[in-house]
């Protein structure tokens, strides 16, 4: 999974920090280069602005989410889970870095606005990432799944940031387990017996599209 570097990771601490401090509009560039010892040309290099050194790590999290995605996937539900599960996983590395981040992000109006575009960017990806795994799937129920997968995902990464307690990546997996399960996408047929019959049970509500995704993939020969 790729993460940011340790030099990466420690110029976005220092500007947390100064933003803190100082307040996000008092901080300058120079001050943030100064603080985490780099140059200024390196730091417009690396990040642009100092509102993008606040969400530097989703830039890398997406460039990595449309890399996994973009490999073959037997499910692509789980693969969309999965992804959920990547991103959690990087934030509760270092929670402490996500809780500053989150402090000074509700301080600065612009910078939650630009949080709300970016939490639905990840909802995008998500959809349309369902959309050309499925052909023939209900754009209602690929923007429905992704927007689930996300809400639910921000909500556990919450409790993590405003708690002061460890919350395991098996609370997020339970979570979006259920939701998949309500969704009728969670688990797979049992495979068929090699017979001139095959009787097939899928939840009324799964989508149409999953179903004959599941029929192609235990069926030799259906298309």
């Amino acid at each position: 999974m790729a993460t940011s570097s340790p030099a990466h990771t420690a110029v976005m601490s220092a500007a947390l920090d100064l933003f803190r401090e100082q307040g996000f509009e008092a901080t300058s560039v120079e001050q943030i280069a100064q603080a985490a010892g780099v140059s200024r040309s390196t730091f417009f290099r690396q990040f642009g602005g100092k509102d993008d050194v606040v969400f530097a790590d989703h830039e890398l999290l997406l460039d990595m989410l449309r890399e996994y995605l973009d490999r073959p996937h037997e499910n692509p539900w789980v693969a969309v889970r999965d992804a959920s599960i990547k991103v959690f996983r990087h934030f509760a590395a270092d929670p402490e870095l996500a809780r500053r981040r989150y402090a000074v992000v509700r301080e600065v109006p612009a910078l939650r606005e630009r949080e709300i575009v970016t939490v639905f960017r990840y909802e995008r990806l998500f959809d349309e990432y369902l959309r050309d795994a499925l052909p023939g799937l209900d754009p209602v129920d690929a923007v429905s799944f992704a927007a689930v997968v996300t809400a639910i995902h921000n909500h556990v990464l919450r409790r993590l940031i405003r708690g002061t307690k460890r919350v395991p990546v098996s609370v997020l997996r339970d979570a979006l387990d259920d939701a998949m399960r309500r969704f009728g996408v969670l688990g797979e047929q049992a495979a068929p017996a090699d017979d001139d019959m095959v009787v097939a049970v899928f939840p009324r509500r799964m989508p149409a599209a999953e179903v004959a995704r599941r029929l192609r993939a235990d069926l030799p020969g259906a298309s």
